[in-house]
């Protein structure tokens, strides 16, 4: 992808993070990038054409700094992988304390987005049963989506700018040891 594109993507990015997703059209987009409607469409002929670019621009994200951290994913544990999660290094780079509730609230509205979204839990999922399958779990899957649900919904109560944001340590300890207990200690 070209820097250009990546540019855009990222300015989608934070009008979504910084306005709210109903900010985001391609006219705004084209103004927010310094372009001409008909600039933009060369690089993203349309509306799904750019969501799907910039899904993929922030799962892209997630997958390489997880691969920086651990290359082979069939080896990654419970806890590694919700260390990873929780600390969201990837996610400084798109303003993701800000940015995943306005793509959970825009799925609602645009399923294309909430499809998208749901590949790349499908692809984490995957990633915490094998872990959960290697650990010896009775039911992987199940466990799988309830680790998600909780790492999930720690952003929504803890994130910055959210009113228990000063809590966010020690509740990042609470499930830490809550993973470290039932699944082993983080490496």
């Amino acid at each position: 992808m070209s820097d250009r594109k990546q540019q855009i993507l990222q300015t989608a990015i934070e009008m979504i993070a910084d306005e709210g997703y109903s900010s985001l059209t391609m006219r705004a987009l084209a103004r927010a990038s310094g372009l001409k409607l008909g600039a933009l469409q060369y690089h993203f002929k349309t509306w799904e054409e750019m969501i799907r670019a910039m899904v993929t621009h922030i799962a892209t994200g997630y997958r390489q700094d997880l691969a920086a951290m651990r290359p082979n994913t069939d080896e990654v544990s419970v806890a590694e992988l919700a260390l990873f999660l929780l600390s969201d290094s990837a996610g400084d780079s798109i303003l993701s304390d800000k940015l995943w509730p306005q793509l959970w609230a825009m799925q609602e509205v645009e399923p294309l987005v909430g499809e998208l979204l749901e590949e790349v839990y499908a692809e984490f999922l995957k990633i915490f049963q094998a872990a959960l399958k290697r650990q010896g779990s009775a039911a992987p899957r199940a466990e799988a989506l309830a680790l998600m649900a909780m790492l999930e919904a720690e952003s929504l109560f803890t994130a910055r700018g959210k009113r228990w944001h000063p809590d966010r340590a020690a509740v990042h300890e609470v499930i830490m040891n809550f993973i470290n207990t039932r699944y082993g200690d983080t490496p």
